[in-house]
């Protein structure tokens, strides 16, 4: 096993200062990264404890993993493909931002443990909202992700097919997919009616279980077993397909996720995932 460090401004003292942590050189460098080999005796309780010592982002890489080894590389969307909870920024253009925020905030701690109720409650308060309210929000405060593109374009080109199946809303979904050049999106689609959101959800809900089913149903589709997909996600309703697949990242992770995934990215933009894979390492990371 190796241990990559990265950081978006990392520098030459922490890299010494792991060295001496672990009692071994680094065996490369880059501008934002350093990899060591792992002593025999490192394991997550070590991992953790360095990520707390030191300002990084830290990850144990098998020997010989390649990004060219997987098929399928799947994101959720809020708050991983893109910088916001799209419910909660609806929301305020009704005025109810703080009380959704609340809701959404609790769903992705793991502490409301019915996700499809939180989201029913959520969108409720959202009835009566013009739709011209959703494209404001995708034009004027969505972003995608740093190092979102250089992934997915790198994920692309290593023959990966990439899904983004969310629990938020099709209205996003359908503009990031060419935008992004998505092969397949999955998400929950708000009702209107004469202009205006009715507060209602139609058809079931994307959920943690649906999120699972939807990877493992492209896996067969693409003929390989889960553990041939990569998934990215940040809070507790992502758990399940993290779960089965071969490896699980928790970008900006609420703790209960970022305890029980692979790899967690606190600090660099999402193409840092790809200095994980010997076939990809070296690549650009992106500022926070």
């Amino acid at each position: 096993m190796n241990l990559v460090i990265q950081h978006p401004a990392l520098a030459a003292t922490t890299i010494a200062a792991v060295a001496a942590d672990l009692g071994e050189q680094p065996i490369r460098t880059s501008a934002h990264s350093a990899w060591f080999a792992a002593p025999a005796s490192f394991d997550r309780a070590r991992l953790d404890a360095l990520r707390s010592a030191h300002p990084v982002d830290a990850a144990l890489v098998p020997d010989g993993r390649r990004l060219s080894d997987y098929r399928l590389l799947a994101f959720d969307m809020d708050s991983t493909l893109i910088n916001i909870e799209c419910v909660d920024e609806i929301a305020d253009f009704a005025g109810r931002k703080a009380e959704v925020a609340a809701i959404t905030e609790a769903a992705m701690r793991g502490e409301i443990t019915d996700y499809a109720e939180s989201l029913r409650r959520r969108v409720a308060l959202l009835a009566g909202l013009p739709e011209r309210a959703l494209l404001e929000v995708y034009e004027k405060r969505l972003q995608i992700t740093p190092g979102a593109p250089a992934l997915i374009d790198r994920a692309h080109a290593a023959g990966l097919k990439v899904l983004l199946v969310s629990g938020g809303f099709t209205f996003f979904t359908e503009r990031l997919r060419p935008r992004l050049s998505l092969d397949f999106t999955r998400a929950n689609q708000l009702v209107v009616a004469n202009g205006c959101l009715t507060g209602e959800l139609s058809g079931p809900i994307v959920d943690a279980s649906v999120k699972q089913a939807t990877v493992e149903a492209l896996c067969a589709e693409l003929g390989c077993a889960p553990a041939q997909a990569i998934v990215v996600g940040d809070g507790a309703n992502d758990l399940k397909m993290m779960a089965i697949a071969g490896v699980s990242v928790a970008y900006r992770a609420k703790p209960v996720v970022r305890a029980q995934t692979t790899h967690a990215l606190d600090h660099c933009g999402l193409d840092a995932l790809l200095n994980c894979f010997e076939d990809s390492c070296g690549a650009a990371v992106s500022a926070p």
